[in-house]
């Protein structure tokens, strides 16, 4: 039997408990029919008998305290909700409990944007880590030591894991499912909760807004140029003279204010460009790429499916909510 313990922290998301749940306690389910004997005992974990969610609408009883709860196999970290400073301040009493589960053999799995408590806890220092695509230049910010993978649907290092945004903590329940029980228990339950088992990657679903949270104006004024003439072939050499700033001291003085270098910030905003014209659009693949200013086929292509995952036309047919035939 193996014990799971889903922690119910201050301002957490309540689905994020609650799926948990439901998935080890299906797959117990699945195990029973199958003529096995379950193999998960799930609990939740907290600080308090009654921890209320989402400005009181919601209360979750936790069924044991973690003063009361004893060495686990597996500890899953929900996702936070709000400010996300506030809410890792909020829950630095679960901290030395997270830290003893894993020092003594505990796998900690985090779920969406639960990785900046795990982060908070020190465990993910000098480790890889996924979490949602719209927070990761928050958590660089908070935790510099640790190695964010952009994009990522599920990582895992030396017994720590988490998972992309929103949805994504589905994929890691199955990689945790499938690790403990078998590849057939796993792909049952992933049909079962309709789950593509295998999906790798949460690229084709960020949106890139530009890093703007600094005080470099004359980066913000380069960003500015970009992001409002996509349809333009510019160099690094003619960003920079724009600025007035010489281009070695204005690459330097970029990266260190955006997380990108100059030319990656402008593949990332036509790409982002090109993303919404797929989406909203009937225009063809040529047409979009000329607009956001790549005249050459291969690269173009190249480029997008190195940011997105997808090709274009493996995008256009996804996401277009226009709908297309063939």
């Amino acid at each position: 039997m193996k014990n799971v313990a889903i922690l119910v922290p201050e301002s957490s998301v309540l689905q994020a408990i609650a799926d948990p749940q439901y998935c080890f306690s299906a797959v117990n389910q699945f195990l029973a029919v199958s003529g096995r004997k379950p193999l998960f005992n799930v609990q939740l974990v907290g600080l308090k008998k009654e921890i209320k969610l989402n400005e009181g609408k919601y209360s979750v009883h936790p069924d044991r305290l973690i003063s009361e709860t004893g060495q686990t196999d597996l500890v899953f970290i929900p996702a936070l909700f709000g400010d996300m400073q506030n809410a890792v301040a909020a829950n630095q009493k679960l901290v030395p409990w997270i830290v003893r589960q894993c020092e003594g053999g505990a796998e900690v799995a985090s779920l969406c944007v639960g990785a900046f408590l795990l982060a908070s806890t020190g465990l993910l220092e000098g480790k890889k880590c996924s979490t949602h695509w719209g927070f990761t230049n928050e958590f660089r910010e908070m935790f510099p030591g640790v190695d964010v993978q952009d994009g990522s649907i599920v990582t895992e290092e030396n017994r720590i894991y988490s998972s992309g945004g929103a949805n994504s903590y589905w994929n890691l329940r199955w990689h945790l499912v499938e690790k403990y029980t078998d590849r057939e228990t796993a792909s049952l339950g992933s049909k079962y909760f309709a789950i593509d088992i295998d999906r790798h990657s949460q690229s084709a679903f960020a949106m890139f807004k530009g890093q703007k949270e600094h005080k470099d104006e004359a980066v913000k004024t380069a960003q500015e140029y970009i992001e409002s003439h996509i349809e333009e072939k510019m160099t690094v050499e003619e960003l920079a003279d724009r600025v007035a700033v010489g281009r070695r001291s204005f690459e330097r003085r970029f990266k260190q204010a955006t997380g990108n270098s100059v030319l990656e910030y402008m593949q990332r905003v036509k790409i982002e460009a090109a993303k919404r014209s797929f989406e909203t659009s009937r225009k063809n693949i040529n047409e979009v790429m000329y607009d956001v200013g790549y005249t050459d086929t291969k690269t173009f292509r190249t480029t997008f499916k190195k940011i997105t995952g997808l090709t274009p036309l493996e995008y256009r047919n996804k996401y277009n909510k226009m709908g297309w035939e063939g």
